[in-house]
């Protein structure tokens, strides 16, 4: 669980992304401190408007880097002229602001703190179902926080639902180290129990799933596939972060589950679902990596086709084994980065432009985007921006048909129809 310190300059579009970064952080346990001296990492969300703009920025953040421990840097400047950071010599990584939040985690399972209630945040109630996890990864942090899984009866989480229902919410996203191993405890694992009594529920709403580990999957992937085939209010959305596509690596990460477990929760998926979309995370430039497990890696990319990648940059944990590891140069680490991310920007655009000239029914209205937009998921949590908003009469919370017209890398436009 970190704290962390954000700053963001500039237009209403660089709020935005702030925005969503933080309910990302928010949602994955983590929590803003009012400071830089007091945060575990600070995040600097840049302008480039004028020359002296870029001038305060590269000044902010050499501050910012000299006063905590780790420094992400995101926004226009970060993405038009990130060399100017690398040519002053700045400790930062310059990253698309929709990789900050997995940045922040360093491919750690999100933290849950012991007194985590639901929380309802516009129309979308975030409901954490359980805390700790089965894990014992090399390089995560989190365990020492959280400890072994401990999970509420499912009625407990059901009434919780209904309350986050009853308040107003029309998207409830389940949360928690690792949802897969919900119910381990007592010796069995009881996601998909959950699922269907959640979905049971009266009134119109989706549910979205989050974060389940690859092993703890692979137990119940015919019945949690089952359960996603059924019921409507489930997004045809799964988060199972593999991490790698090298079992030597994944040992040495001791992450429990082997790639061969994972493509079989994934092809469980595919004879289940006609249309759904696979999310998950690769660490790159782990201590043990080699050239080789790399290219495992980007293999398994191209083999299962996710629609949502999170690529993450390895860095130390202070107190984990992994920190003992001797690690690789940072520009082996970056080099391998930059050649997954392009191939995940490749996979992702793929997803969406596939999408362009289809139909998409009973997509829900999930918050204001930037100017008079929305932002909506479809049945796959798929994102489409429709524009135009007000002219259409929609806000959050509304359920519309739309014609997918366009797209860009991470999400597609749309037109009511």
């Amino acid at each position: 669980m970190a704290r962390y310190h954000i700053e963001t300059y500039g237009c209403t579009s660089n709020r935005g992304e702030s925005r969503e970064i933080e309910r990302r952080l928010r949602d994955a346990g983590h929590y803003r401190v009012d400071g830089p001296e007091t945060a575990d990492v600070a995040i600097l969300n840049t302008c480039t408007v004028v020359e002296k703009t870029e001038r305060n920025m590269l000044r902010r953040a050499e501050e910012l880097s000299d006063e905590t421990a780790d420094l992400f840097i995101t926004g226009c400047m970060a993405l038009a002229q990130g060399e100017e950071f690398r040519e002053a010599e700045i400790d930062g990584q310059v990253l698309h602001w929709d990789e900050v939040p997995e940045a922040v985690t360093n491919g750690e399972c999100p933290t849950t703190t012991p007194d985590a209630e639901p929380i309802l945040d516009g129309v979308v109630g975030i409901l954490p179902i359980a805390r700790g996890c089965m894990s014992d990864c090399s390089y995560c942090i989190t365990k020492k926080a959280t400890g072994k899984i401990d999970s509420p009866p499912i009625e407990e989480n059901v009434e919780k639902a209904r309350a986050l229902l009853h308040a107003g919410a029309k998207e409830i996203r389940i949360t928690g180290q690792d949802t897969g191993v919900y119910g381990w405890d007592e010796g069995e694992r009881k996601l998909h129990r959950l699922l269907e009594r959640i979905c049971e529920i009266e009134g119109d709403f989706r549910v979205r799933v989050g974060m389940a580990n690859p092993k703890g999957v692979h137990g119940i992937r015919e019945e949690l596939a089952a359960v996603f085939a059924e019921y409507d209010e489930l997004y045809d959305f799964l988060h199972a972060p593999v991490q790698s596509g090298s079992d030597d690596v994944l040992g040495d990460m001791r992450r429990q589950h082997q790639v061969e477990e994972y493509v079989e929760v994934v092809e469980t998926f595919d004879d289940y679902l006609d249309y759904w979309t696979l999310s998950t995370d690769f660490i790159v430039g782990f201590p043990t990596e080699t050239e080789h497990d790399h290219e495992q890696s980007l293999a398994l990319m191209r083999e299962t086709r996710p629609e949502k990648i999170n690529v993450t940059r390895f860095s130390k944990r202070p107190g984990t084994d992994a920190a003992e590891m001797k690690g690789l140069g940072g520009t082996i680490k970056k080099e391998r980065s930059k050649e997954m991310s392009e191939l995940k920007r490749d996979l992702v655009a793929d997803a969406y432009a596939d999408m362009v000239g289809q139909r998409r029914e009973d997509v829900l209205v999930v918050e204001e985007g930037t100017g008079d937009s929305v932002k909506c998921r479809d049945s796959a949590y798929r994102q489409i921006i429709v524009q135009n908003a007000s002219e259409h009469g929609l806000e959050p919370g509304d359920f519309v048909d739309l014609e997918i017209t366009a797209h860009e890398t991470m999400y597609a436009f749309g037109e009511p129809v």
